[in-house]
C-alpha cells in the first residue's frame, strides 16, 4: 500500500503542473487584465492618483510616473494616461516579463507556499483565503453531514421496500427535490422564511448576528446554527437526492448477490444480513465519495447560495478574483484547489481500505 501511495503522490506533481499551465494559458488570451482594471477605474473615477494607489496598495512610483504626458495604444481606454505610467503599472504588477517567466515564478512561490499579495486587496492570499475558510467549512461540512445522515437510512429503507408505495412516493420527493436547483430551493426559502414576502423566521444574511459578541456560549452556538438552517437546506437538496438513489441501487445489487442468499439460508436474521454483511459491501462507493463532496461545496458548489445569503466563502472570493482579474487570487485559490483535490482523491482510496481491507490497490497497474 504504502508503495501505491508514494506512485499516487508523485503523480500530484505533473497533474497539477498541467491544471496550472492550461488555466495560465487561457487566461493570456483573455481580455481586461488587471492593468485594464485599473485604467477603467481611474478613467471612470476621475482621479488616477488616488485610485492607483487604492488598488495596487502601494504604487508610489507608479504615481509619479502619472504626470508625464502621452498615450498608450496597448490598452483600450489608455488614452490621456501617459506610457511611463502604464510601464510602471506593468513592472508592478510584473507584466514586463515573458509569460514563461511569470509562469516559472509563480510556480516557484507556490512550491513554497508563497502566494502572494492580492492587487487590489492590501492583504496576502493566504490570509484572505483563511478569513473565508469559516463559511466555505460551515457550508460544506455540514450541508455533507446531514445529506449523509439522511440518504443512508432513507435508502436503505428504500432497499428493502423495492417497488412498495413507501419507495414509489419517497421517489417522486426525491426527483422533485433534484430536479429544483440549489439557487431556485434558495430562493423559495428566503421568501417563505426570511421575510421575503411571509414569515421573518430566519436571518437572511451572515454567519452571525451583530451582537455576536455579547452572547452566551450556548447563545453564539444557537446563533451559529440558526443562521445556517436556510443555506445548508438550499445546498442539501440536490445531493441529498442523488445519495439516496444511490445509496438504494448500492444495496439492491448486494442484496440480490449469492451470498445474501446464502446467510439467509443459515438462519441469520434479516437485521444481521443487512448491517453485518450488506452493509459493508454497499456503503463502499458512498462512504468513500464523502471526501470528494464535501470538497466540491466546500470551493465551489456554494457559490450562489453565498450569494443569496450575503455569505463571503471561498466560492464568492474565487468569482470575485475572476471577475477583477486578480490573478494572485484567482491562481492561488486554484492552485490549492487543484492540490486538495488530487490528494482528496487518494484519500477516498484509504478510505476504500478502510471499510473493506480486501481491496487491494498495491496489485493495480497505475
Amino acid at each position: 500500500m504504502g508503495a501505491y501511495i508514494l506512485r499516487r503522490l508523485l503523480l500530484v506533481i505533473p497533474t497539477l503542473l498541467g491544471i496550472m499551465i492550461i488555466n495560465f494559458t487561457l487566461v493570456q488570451f483573455v481580455p481586461g487584465g488587471p492593468i485594464e482594471q485599473i485604467i477603467a477605474r481611474m478613467e471612470g473615477a476621475g482621479d488616477p492618483l488616488q485610485n492607483i494607489s487604492g488598488s495596487t496598495g502601494g504604487g508610489t512610483a507608479a504615481t509619479d510616473a502619472a504626470g508625464a504626458g502621452g498615450t498608450d495604444e496597448r490598452y483600450v481606454g489608455a488614452r490621456g494616461l501617459p506610457p511611463e505610467f502604464i510601464e510602471q503599472l506593468e513592472r508592478e504588477f510584473g507584466f514586463d516579463k515573458p509569460p514563461v517567466e511569470r509562469f516559472l515564478t509563480m510556480m516557484w512561490n507556490y512550491l513554497r507556499f508563497d502566494f502572494g499579495e492580492s492587487y487590489f486587496r492590501s492583504i496576502t492570499v493566504v490570509d484572505l483565503v483563511l478569513e473565508k475558510m469559516p463559511v466555505s467549512i460551515s457550508l460544506g461540512l455540514w450541508s455533507t453531514l446531514i445529506a449523509y445522515l439522511i440518504s443512508i437510512p432513507l435508502g436503505i429503507r428504500k432497499a428493502v421496500r423495492d417497488g412498495t408505495p413507501f419507495d414509489s412516493w419517497t421517489s417522486g420527493l426525491i426527483i422533485v427535490g433534484y430536479a429544483i436547483p440549489s439557487f431556485l430551493f434558495a430562493v423559495l426559502l428566503i421568501v417563505l422564511f426570511a421575510g421575503g414576502s411571509y414569515w421573518q423566521i430566519f436571518p437572511l444574511r451572515g454567519l452571525t448576528s451583530d451582537n455576536w459578541d455579547q452572547l452566551s456560549l450556548w447563545g453564539k452556538v444557537v446563533d451559529y446554527f440558526w443562521h445556517l438552517v436556510l443555506p445548508v437546506a438550499a445546498i442539501t437538496i440536490s445531493s441529498f437526492a442523488t445519495l439516496t438513489l444511490l445509496t438504494k441501487n448500492s444495496f439492491l445489487d448486494e442484496i440480490r448477490k449469492l451470498y445474501v442468499m446464502t446467510a439467509r439460508a443459515k438462519g441469520l436474521s434479516e437485521r444481521r444480513v443487512l448491517y453485518g454483511h450488506v452493509f459493508r459491501n454497499a456503503m463502499l462507493i458512498v462512504i468513500a465519495g464523502f471526501p470528494g463532496l464535501f470538497l466540491s461545496v466546500f470551493f465551489s458548489g456554494a457559490l450562489l447560495i453565498e450569494w443569496l445569503f450575503s455569505l463571503d466563502g471561498m466560492g464568492r472570493l474565487f468569482y470575485e478574483a475572476a471577475v477583477a482579474r486578480d490573478y494572485p487570487v484567482l491562481f492561488g485559490t486554484l492552485y490549492l484547489t487543484a492540490l486538495l483535490g488530487l490528494l482528496v482523491n487518494i484519500i477516498s482510496d484509504l478510505a476504500y481500505v478502510w471499510i473493506d481491507p480486501r481491496i487491494d490497490f498495491e496489485s493495480r497497474e497505475t
